[in-house]
């Protein structure tokens, strides 16, 4: 009996093993190992069927099976084995190949029905895509684009069991879940939307600017769309001004009319507009469609010399519309939005009719104010109209010329807008260049320093600079702008600051826009450096310790301005900003010109002021400090004259520091070379204190990274 109970434990732990290695197999990524898994499974099912008695007698099935003739030294049970192993394996590559042979005409089918999106043929689009899923019926991407085609029909409910049949394929598709968030907004189940959009963040949190977008989203509908049930609620108890208003729309909605009798109806209109409730009225009364689609209004809109009444109805729909957006985003959101707006918005603000520029800046100003409202514009108008249509406000001399420069920098501070304005910058070059071509003395000196420095703040990235920086006649024209505010230094203070952050910019591009461009710069930063303004001294030092590395010449031209004198007074006076400016020039002026060397040993007494910028924390000063003495010790009996300070061990102690810091331990490592070169009695320092073997592994270090 114990017997039979070891057999029977034996044979179970056997079927466990045999069991978890089919379970391996079967969740194997080759798809011949899971097809030899799934007949083996099969097979053994049938065997366990066969002996399986519930009531305790055996039953079994009585087959014939006839066999090919056995190969000799091997049974039948080998012999089957290796047949249906074979057989197994021949089928799995049959359907590895019927499967990669659908996913090409799949793919196919996909590419078919996205030629059909883009056409809006949306009907042929769902056609393809269903024709590619019953070849392939885990093909997540056709699901993904059905869903969306099936929405663009306004289908919402099929665009969901697409999304949760992509789903099914892939518990992480991002794309799926957007449409889903995007259906249950159509369909108003704001919670779930959110709960969608949100699940995106979680599988990838990478995302999160564009998830927070998709919520607002939901935020702006869901609040919309309860103004719209108080609106109705105001209506329906028959509140004056609720009636008043759907009664207007209904009366302005009369074609052909005089402009003035549309011109008075929209002035009492615009009164009622008080509360978030009448403009939502406006809106649920499609007051924006009776407006834009007015064929007078749009006459008036669209005539070249506008008469008095023209003008005046154009001012009236202006403020009507300043009216129904205060307050109320998904107003913005539809005038905007609205087809016609794009070009209208930004023409009317370069319109030659005074007020209607006004209002129109009035009404862009007002859109601006809020995130949501910057989006709108950047994502709907015309951008290089509007652009071109701000900057012309500099024409006024007063404050309309403050505001327009006020919106450009706030839509310029949009990560969109920097992206479109990099891939539309030769388009809007001209307009800029022609900024750079005002007189200070003529213009608001406020309006054209904040333009410039909107140009500065988009040139620090890289690809906006290079172009600009290819440009010979945008670099012309900053040269240009600078000749005239030295006309008169104090009126044009900011425009010279703003102007002289663009060219710090401009020369970090190499090579520059020329050699004779960058030699005119220097002469005129040289001349700035004698301003009394904190600021323009900085920033002027920083464009010299740009533009001088681009040629020997220019160097020398500095030198004979008596550059070296006024940077070394910058250094004395202290601030970190222009200190890193000034000793970077004097690194570039000792490395390459003697006289550079001599003159900052005459100035600096002992190397007080370079001595003590090596124990400053900013690694960019120490690293130039170290340069720049280095350079020094070149000059024959300079080096002795340090022989009583602790120079060796503070050098040393700065070429030992970690690798994350190799340029300044590369500069303190080669002056210490120097050092010891010029005067031997510094070599015997460093040998007592092991100097050599620090700078030896020093320099493998910096070998190495």
């Amino acid at each position: 009996m114990a017997d039979e109970q070891e057999k029977d434990l034996e044979k179970f732990l056997k079927n466990v093993d045999e069991i978890t290695s089919l379970i391996q197999e079967m969740n194997s990524d080759d798809p011949v190992v899971q097809e030899k898994a799934i007949f083996k499974t099969e097979k053994r099912l049938l065997v366990t069927e066969e002996d399986q008695d519930e009531d305790g007698c055996r039953t079994t099935l009585n087959k014939t099976t006839i066999s090919p003739p056995q190969a000799p030294g091997k049974n039948a049970d080998e012999m089957n084995a290796e047949a249906f192993l074979a057989s197994v394996e021949k089928d799995a590559k049959e359907r590895a190949k019927r499967r990669k042979e659908n996913r090409a005409l799949a793919d196919a089918l996909k590419g078919k029905g996205n030629e059909a999106f883009v056409r809006g043929d949306y009907e042929t689009a769902i056609l393809c895509y269903s024709e590619g899923l019953e070849k392939l019926k885990d093909m997540k991407v056709l699901y993904t684009n059905r869903a969306q085609a099936y929405m663009k029909l306004g289908d919402y409910q099929k665009a969901l069991v697409d999304c949760d049949w992509a789903l099914k394929c892939d518990e992480k598709c991002t794309k799926a879940y957007f449409h889903m968030g995007k259906a249950h907004l159509a369909l108003k189940n704001y919670s779930v939307s959110r709960e969608c959009f949100q699940k995106i963040l979680e599988i990838n949190p990478q995302l999160q600017t564009q998830v927070k977008d998709y919520v607002d989203q939901v935020d702006l509908r869901e609040k919309a769309d309860l103004q719209e049930k108080e609106a109705q609620q105001l209506l329906d108890s028959g509140k004056s001004t609720a009636v008043t208003t759907r009664h207007l729309l209904g009366t302005l909605s009369k074609p052909d009319q005089n402009p003035l009798f549309y011109t008075g109806g929209i002035e009492i209109l615009t009164e009622l507009m008080e509360d978030c409730t009448e403009r939502t009225l406006f809106r649920t009364h499609n007051g924006f469609s009776i407006i834009s689609e007015n064929e007078v209004i749009r006459r008036c809109f669209s005539m070249a010399g506008k008469d008095a009444v023209a003008e005046t109805l154009c001012v009236s729909v202006l403020r009507l519309w300043q009216a129904v957006c205060r307050g109320n985003e998904e107003n913005e959101r539809q005038l905007v939005a609205h087809p016609g707006s794009g070009r209208l918005l930004p023409s009317l603000l370069a319109s030659g009719v005074l007020p209607i520029r006004q209002q129109s800046l009035a009404l862009l100003l007002q859109l601006a104010q809020t995130k949501t409202g910057r989006s709108l514009v950047i994502s709907h108008l015309d951008l290089t109209r509007l652009l071109e249509a701000l900057v012309s406000f500099l024409d006024f001399s007063d404050e309309r010329a403050t505001s327009a420069m006020g919106l450009l920098t706030d839509l310029a501070l949009e990560e969109r807008f920097q992206v479109w304005f990099r891939a539309n910058l030769a388009g809007v070059l001209p307009a800029l260049r022609a900024v750079l071509k005002r007189d200070p003395k003529e213009v608001n000196t406020s309006a054209l320093s904040q333009c410039v420095a909107i140009m500065g703040n988009l040139s620090t990235d890289a690809a906006t600079r290079r172009q600009m920086s290819a440009s010979e006649e945008f670099g012309d024209a900053c040269l240009g702008l600078m000749a005239r505010c030295e006309e008169d230094v104090d009126l044009s203070r900011d425009v010279i600051y703003a102007l002289l952050g663009l060219m710090m910019n401009l020369c970090l591009q190499s090579p520059f826009v020329s050699e004779v461009w960058a030699a005119e710069v220097s002469r005129r930063c040289m001349l700035l450096l004698n301003s009394q303004d904190g600021g323009i001294l900085t920033r002027a030092a920083g464009v010299l310790s740009r533009t001088l590395p681009s040629s020997v010449e220019i160097v020398a031209e500095a030198l004979r301005a008596g550059v070296v004198k006024k940077m070394i007074k910058f250094l004395k006076a202290g601030g970190q900003t222009a200190s890193r400016y000034a000793v970077k020039t004097l690194a570039i002026c000792t490395n390459s010109c003697h006289e550079a060397r001599e003159e900052v040993i005459r100035l600096d007494k002992n190397f007080s002021v370079l001595m003590t910028l090596l124990g400053s924390e900013d690694e960019i000063l120490v690293g130039n400090a170290a340069l720049c003495l280095g350079n020094c010790m070149e000059v024959p009996q300079v080096a002795s004259s340090l022989l009583k300070t602790d120079i060796v061990q503070v050098l040393l102690k700065l070429a030992a520091r970690d690798v994350g810091e190799r340029a300044v331990s590369l500069n303190a490592g080669i002056a210490l070379g120097k050092l010891c070169t010029a005067e031997p009695r510094f070599a015997a320092q460093l040998r007592e204190l092991h100097g050599l073997e620090i700078l030896n592994s020093t320099v493998k270090h910096i070998q190495d990274s």
